[in-house]
């Protein structure tokens, strides 16, 4: 007696569709999903590297600048250790989020600068928005960076 074992063509048929439905549920959520990852990743991107500015000024002991270009996902972060304020060869790093986060903009009025002790000059409020809303990354006085 022979036993013959494998699928049939009509078993293969209705597995493709149960799958094809489940990835027809899946796939728009994953989508809608995405925007909101993008903006998140860039919120804690910005965040850490602040607080890396933060731990440089301290160990360091000199002031580290986080500059941040108007209407740009583009920022800089440098080492001020002759404390002149400007750029000197060497001193600086740019960071783009957009290489990372292609749709995440950034928004802020100040730049912040990180002393010695860790503490930040001025307070600063960095936005950053795409079409899933926008997060707050705060630098506080005391130097503590948190999103909001």
């Amino acid at each position: 007696m022979r036993k013959d074992s494998g699928f049939t063509l009509i078993e293969l048929i209705v597995i493709i569709a149960i799958v094809a439905v489940f990835a027809g549920i899946a796939v728009p959520n994953f989508l809608s999903y995405m925007p909101k990852h993008r903006l998140n990743g860039a919120a804690r991107q910005v965040m850490g590297d602040l607080m890396a500015a933060r731990m440089k000024s301290v160990s360091l002991n000199c002031d580290v600048r986080v500059a941040f270009v108007a209407g740009d996902a583009e920022y800089k972060i440098w080492t001020d250790s002759n404390n002149n304020g400007t750029i000197d060869s060497g001193e600086e790093i740019t960071k783009d989020i957009q290489s990372d986060y292609y749709d995440v903009t950034i928004s802020t009025t100040k730049n912040i600068e990180f002393h010695s002790r860790g503490t930040a000059n001025p307070y600063g409020i960095i936005v950053l928005t795409n079409s899933a809303g926008s997060k707050n990354v705060k630098a506080h006085i005391t130097g503590r960076v948190m999103i909001e």
